[in-house]
């Protein structure tokens, strides 16, 4: 029997980029003149992957995640892995907003991943949930890269990453 060729599929963001692109919209926001004497600011916790964003009204923070959404395309940050909060009031007359990163696949996209490689029926290709990533597997590698392209016509809602491809 030949030799099983596999890889997985993840998900996540590099957490400096992402470090990166909250400290270029925080000085793109000090310089703006619609935001000059206002409270905008963006915190970042790298541990729990948690963006706080802090303005006068909806519609500064509407303009603050746009600053922000745009710096993160720029860095290459996948914008699809941001789970958005609600925009609720805080202290001090100010809204709060707080954006979660999605790091790893969550249970239930995963399971979604793998009902849609079997669903498509692909001759021999497997899929099983590893911890928060998707590992795929077949005797084919044509096959495998079959199951990569249909995964990347469809919309889990995250974007997906494949790599770890072995041969």
């Amino acid at each position: 029997m030949a030799a099983l060729a596999s890889f997985d599929i993840s998900t996540g963001a590099d957490l400096q980029e992402v470090d990166n692109a909250v400290n270029q919209a925080t000085k793109e926001v000090a310089q703006r003149y619609d935001f000059k004497g206002s409270k905008a600011s963006i915190a970042f916790d790298r541990v729990k992957g948690l963006l706080t964003l802090v303005a006068d009204d909806d519609f500064k923070m509407k303009a603050l995640f746009d600053v922000l959404q745009t710096k993160m395309i720029k860095r290459g940050v996948p914008v699809k892995n941001l789970v958005l909060g609600e925009v609720v009031p805080a202290t001090g007359d100010t809204v709060r907003r707080e954006i979660t990163l999605t790091q790893g696949i969550p249970q239930e996209k995963a399971k979604a991943i793998v009902k849609a490689i079997k669903d498509r029926k692909f001759k021999k290709a497997q899929a099983s949930i590893q911890g928060d990533e998707v590992r795929v597997q077949s005797p084919s590698k044509d096959e495998l890269q079959e199951v990569m392209g249909f995964l990347r016509t469809q919309d889990f809602g995250i974007e997906l990453k494949f790599g770890n491809y072995r041969g």
